[in-house]
């Protein structure tokens, strides 16, 4: 009895085998149409890219590819490697050692991946250019007159983005790393100690060894997060892939070009996966028991406890208390810029917006995976890995991906309606925020999907079985089982996908309709035309977004 209601739990159209295998079920169907939409934007990149109107791999090739491909993955280096080391050491020290302030700046620490990369740039740039506080206190101090009578490093440069994009993502590998030392045992530490292990020591040849599978994936992270960005390298003046793809796009008007350096960056994007994986296929590491003990904090003091605590301050000030001080001082210190229009329609649309794509998102991954464990079918299964692809893929190249298919396909609506009614009704698509909406979904569909996965899976499957026995369809064992268990799981998802819907700035900058800001946007638009003043009240708002989604991933990881 309890076989036949499995099989027809995982049979949701009831209908026998015969059958089932000649025709697709609801589910099956569902699924695949999800995924063909994820992937719909680096398929068209891919076909855009092979082809193109005119022979531009060769004059991208012999000009400006060279220098976009260096800037681009010496931009990534820098910034992993120097994030790698600001999480690891960070992590390292609050997890095992106990000094003044360490409770509170463990969670401290995560505070820099609140701000956007780009307001952190702009911060920074109006706290140490010319004009600035740091640069008029030292002309008052040492009676200076002009920028002839000293020399100070050049801000809008390679280092001051590197250091900006590893203070703003350093969080990524700091969140990995810290769960991978509070996962070691205490035995490995004391064994270590028992054998003359100093405390460099043991950092070096056993924490880091252990906690470097976790490293690695963050220090990926951190790099993919780098080559998608555009706010930070724009402003500075890099030029990267990210900015070469709207270059060749919007300036050189050549689509083809723009979509083959779209397949660049796919590329890049693709080894350092592989890399990642190959680097630590060989590296195994096993826990002797189950009954280990925890890592417990040895207490430092002195000098020690002193240098510990500033380690963990610096990145903290630098990452969040300088920008939000920044930014905060513009925002309050004139209150008649709250009351702009252009930010109280900015506020709304990226409101519709990233709700209307949170809602759409985590619908779309509950459907998914529900269909996936519902149907027996092997395609759904294949396609359920796949639909992560849009989160690896920058903001750029998605909006390149989709927007060329949309506005082909919105053309041919509107001359159908046209053509039946007499009525023209404009572009409904890339004409509207739908574009971007579609592009979020896209983009942050993993999120939702890893969710809606893990959540799904902490439920027993006796649960939904016993609810089919009672009478209820697939649909209303999802419903009335799944969905009140693992609320808290959707919920956390839909606060998520939101909140880096609202810092999305490259995609949003591509399919905007015209006249249309976000909160991202305009903090991009004015601070690009160098108002940081007028960028500081959306900026804090973004910003206060960011915050929750902070305070959710604290909680989650105590």
């Amino acid at each position: 009895m309890s076989d036949r209601i499995a099989q027809d739990f995982a049979r949701p159209d009831g209908k026998g085998p015969a059958r089932r295998r000649l025709l697709p079920d609801g589910w099956s169907v569902g699924a695949a149409l999800i995924a063909a939409i994820v992937l719909l934007p680096v398929a068209s990149v891919l076909w855009l890219a092979t082809h193109p109107s005119g022979a531009i791999w060769g004059h991208l090739i012999s000009t400006t590819l060279p220098r976009y491909l260096g800037n681009s993955l010496t931009l990534m280096a820098a910034t992993g490697a120097a994030a790698a080391v600001i999480g690891t050491v960070t992590a390292w020290l609050v997890v095992m050692y106990r000094f003044p302030g360490v409770r509170w700046l463990e969670w401290a620490l995560l505070l820099p991946l609140a701000i956007p990369a780009y307001v952190g740039a702009y911060a920074l740039v109006d706290f140490l250019e010319y004009a600035g506080p740091v640069q008029t206190e030292l002309r008052r101090v040492m009676g200076w007159s002009s920028a002839a009578d000293y020399s100070f490093p050049r801000i809008r440069s390679g280092w001051a983005a590197v250091l900006v994009l590893s203070l703003a993502l350093y969080p990524y590998v700091y969140l990995l790393a810290r769960a991978a030392f509070r996962e070691q045992s205490t035995t490995t530490i004391e064994v270590a100690r028992a054998l003359g292990a100093g405390p460099l020591s043991r950092f070096w040849r056993v924490g880091l060894p252990l906690a470097r599978p976790a490293i690695a994936v963050g220090a990926a992270i951190v790099m993919m997060e780098t080559i998608n960005d555009y706010g930070v390298v724009e402003y500075f003046g890099i030029q990267t892939l990210t900015t070469g793809i709207f270059t060749v796009w919007l300036e050189s008007r050549n689509v083809g070009g723009a979509a083959q350096i779209a397949c660049v960056i796919l590329a890049v994007i693709l080894a350092l996966v592989l890399l990642e994986k190959i680097s630590r296929r060989r590296s195994r590491f096993y826990a002797m028991s189950r009954s280990e003990r925890r890592p417990e904090r040895a207490p430092l003091s002195g000098w020690r406890a002193l240098a510990a605590c500033l380690a963990c301050l610096l990145p903290f000030g630098l990452g969040f208390v300088l920008p939000m001080g920044v930014i905060a001082g513009h925002a309050v210190g004139e209150g008649d810029r709250w009351l702009d229009p252009g930010l109280a329609r900015a506020f709304w649309h990226t409101v519709s917006t990233g709700g209307a794509a949170a809602v759409l998102t985590v619908g779309a991954a509950l459907f998914l995976v529900y269909g996936v464990r519902l149907s027996r079918r092997a395609l759904p299964r294949l396609l359920l890995p796949a639909t992560t692809i849009g989160y690896a893929a920058p903001g750029a190249v998605l909006g390149l991906g989709l927007l060329i298919p949309l506005a082909a396909f919105d053309n041919r609506l509107a001359d159908a309606i046209l053509w039946v009614t007499g009525v023209d009704p404009g572009l409904m698509l890339t004409g509207s925020a739908a574009a971007i909406v579609l592009a979020y979904v896209v983009r942050f569909f993993a999120i939702a999907q890893g969710a809606a996965d893990s959540a799904m899976g902490r439920v027993s499957p006796n649960l939904p079985l016993a609810a089919r026995t009672l009478g209820q369809s697939a649909g209303g064992a999802l419903r009335r089982v799944y969905l009140p268990m693992i609320r808290g799981s959707v919920g956390t998802a839909l606060l998520l996908v939101f909140v880096d819907c609202v810092k999305e700035l490259p995609a949003t900058l591509l399919l905007r309709p015209f006249n249309y800001n976000t909160l991202a946007t305009r903090v991009y638009e004015q601070a690009s035309l160098e108002r940081i003043g007028d960028a500081a009240p959306a900026a804090l708002l973004v910003t206060a977004v960011g915050l929750a989604a902070v305070g959710i991933m604290a909680r989650a990881n105590r």
